[in-house]
């Protein structure tokens, strides 16, 4: 098998969707805070690289260009890939970013040594549908590296993330606050590696846990 079938298609963007909401991502995944977070997983990517949501290319800065072998991505925001694509070129990177999203990656079977996804699988439709795209392009032996911000450990801050998550959603590209991270790994059958967990320092605790490390097939 190839490219899955059935694909699901990214919603047409509206105004917001153009021209606001990209600006507003990009400057809250790079945060200070973010960016230490970006700097303890990234690193890490080796080989056949793929990123999910590459968009805005905020991890450019953070690959060992030296354990690349390639860098491909997808992200099915136009205006983020434009900005990605231009960051790649900057860093004398030659990358494959293509317009998509990650329910449907247009990618072969196992094409990849690390799957990236970082602060992704908040605004995917369907999780599930990416964790097994992800096993599908993942070569054996493969790793996945993650870094995502979900669902809280505490009640009170899990209470407020309900309350916020309609508005929340509308107001930045689909983005769940209630979602688990390293607990869909494991519920899809991955083995989880080294990682860590934490709230971010200076951030609201309803966007702030954060979690990341690996996971193999």
């Amino acid at each position: 098998m190839s490219v899955s079938q059935g694909q699901i298609a990214a919603t047409p963007p509206n105004f917001w969707d153009r021209h606001i909401m990209p600006r507003m991502i990009t400057f809250c995944c790079s945060q200070p805070a973010v960016e230490r977070a970006r700097s303890r997983v990234v690193p890490q990517a080796t080989g056949a690289v793929l990123e999910l949501g590459c968009g805005g290319g905020i991890n450019i800065a953070h690959y060992d260009h030296a354990r690349l072998t390639s860098l491909a991505g997808v992200d099915p925001s136009p205006a983020l890939l434009d900005a990605a694509r231009a960051k790649a070129q900057a860093a004398g990177l030659d990358v494959d970013f293509r317009a998509g999203v990650a329910e449907s990656l247009p990618f072969d079977d196992a094409s990849f040594d690390t799957v990236m996804t970082t602060f992704t699988l908040c605004s995917v439709q369907d999780p599930g549908r990416v964790l097994a795209e992800m096993r599908r392009v993942l070569k054996p032996g493969g790793t996945i590296l993650f870094l995502e911000h979900g669902r809280a450990p505490d009640a009170s801050a899990a209470r407020w993330q309900r309350r916020i998550e309609p508005v929340w959603k509308k107001i930045a590209g689909g983005c769940h606050l209630t979602r688990p991270v390293s607990g869909q790994f494991s519920a899809a059958g991955f083995r989880l590696g080294d990682g860590d967990a934490r709230y971010l320092p200076r951030t609201p605790k309803f966007l702030g846990w954060v979690e990341w490390g690996q996971a193999h097939a």
